[in-house]
């Protein structure tokens, strides 16, 4: 007997340079961005939406299924994406601070998360 899950799973996830510090520069953002979106595409049950942020932080509108580890998952791509920057741009060219904030959100939401991420 096969199984079928409905799931709508919006997901709006947020992290911070280390200290609040503007190590995403208009020279590295654009390659954390890059690094980032091609991480979400090619991780199964991952589906982006848009990236963007500041200078001391950045925001991912993501939907995901519900196998997916969460805390598992965004630990991989602030470690991932830091080792990479670093590894072209210089040691400590970009850290992370601790943690992140992830808040869920209905799918007829998600214009006003993708402007809210624009701006």
């Amino acid at each position: 007997m096969s199984m079928h899950v409905f799931h709508d799973i919006c997901l709006h996830v947020t992290w911070h340079t280390k200290d609040d510090h503007p190590l995403l520069t208009d020279e590295v953002e654009p390659m954390v961005h890059e690094f980032l979106r091609r991480r979400c595409i090619q991780t199964k049950g991952v589906y982006i939406h848009g990236i963007g942020g500041t200078p001391t932080h950045l925001h991912l509108a993501l939907s995901v299924e519900p196998f997916l580890q969460i805390s598992d998952f965004v630990g991989q791509l602030k470690g991932a994406s830091a080792r990479e920057i670093n590894k072209a741009h210089g040691l400590q060219a970009l850290q992370w601070q601790r943690g992140f904030g992830v808040v869920s959100f209905g799918r007829k939401n998600l214009p006003f998360v993708l402007d809210y991420i624009a701006k």
